[in-house]
């Protein structure tokens, strides 16, 4: 059996008969993969914190062709990230990161994503107080650009001619993005995005840097994505962590929506 190297990012765990356990991994040379750590619960020793979630280093897996798991036979950790497992805020946040990477990616190699996956982990991990959740939306609509689904956020999606960017837009799920003024009219029962709010996912889908979000707009914007992923990427099954992220602010009231 051939012996890949690659760099690798812990997505999810689970025990696995006695005394092993089954990775999800993100790789940047075969995608999202399944390996099998062997004896992995009966000793810590072969991997150490290798196993622990987000945990991001160099993986050596033994391929074997055909197969939908390998084997992972070592793990050199060069991250562990345990800020996320700290505060409830950022595990729920990066959990949520890290499901629309095991939903949505594949075996196939995809450097850029595995970059925007250790980018979105960092950034929700380094994020101040309070503000976990403005990484991870941060975070998922960059994994969205790099699927390929970027909505239209600067032309209307449907005539494509150019909005301003200081207007509120109607922004259409099945036509994926905004409508001008005109094409709304024909598309009724869409949602209002504020400007502020379209500057945010603009910056956010190019991979930049955008300004914070005010809290009583974060689960407008959480609701907005999870529409938009179950109209362009889900096919049916919930998204479990993604709707715990969502329903649970912990330590705060339930704010009102800033999306109308």
């Amino acid at each position: 059996m051939p012996l890949l190297v690659t760099d690798a990012l812990v997505l999810h765990s689970f025990d696995y008969l006695e005394s092993s356990r089954i990775l999800r991994i993100a790789t940047r040379e075969l995608g999202v993969q399944s390996v099998l750590a062997r004896g992995a619960r009966r000793s810590q020793r072969r991997y150490g914190s290798a196993l622990d979630l987000f945990a991001q280093g160099v993986a050596e897996l033994q391929i074997k062709s055909g197969r939908d798991m390998h084997t992972l036979t070592a793990f050199d950790v060069q991250r562990g990230r345990p800020a996320l497992a700290i505060e409830l805020d950022r595990f729920t946040a990066a959990s949520a990161v890290a499901e629309l990477a095991l939903r949505f990616t594949h075996h196939d190699p995809h450097p850029a994503l595995y970059d925007t996956l250790v980018a979105a982990l960092d950034l929700i991990a380094g994020a101040a107080p309070g503000q976990a959740a403005s990484g991870a939306l941060a975070s998922a609509w960059r994994i969205v650009a790099e699927l390929g689904f970027t909505p239209a956020l600067d032309r209307c999606s449907s005539c494509h001619d150019a909005l301003a960017a200081d207007a509120a837009a109607v922004f259409s799920h099945p036509a994926g993005g905004v409508l001008c003024a005109r094409c709304a009219r024909m598309s009724p029962g869409n949602r209002v995005l504020p400007a502020d709010a379209r500057v945010a996912l603009l910056h956010w889908t190019r991979g930049e840097a955008a300004p914070p979000i005010a809290a009583d707009a974060v689960r407008a914007h959480q609701r907005l994505l999870r529409e938009f992923l179950g109209e362009h990427l889900t096919d049916g099954r919930p998204l479990r962590a993604f709707e715990i992220w969502e329903r649970e602010r912990w330590g705060e009231p339930g704010p009102r929506s800033a999306l109308r």
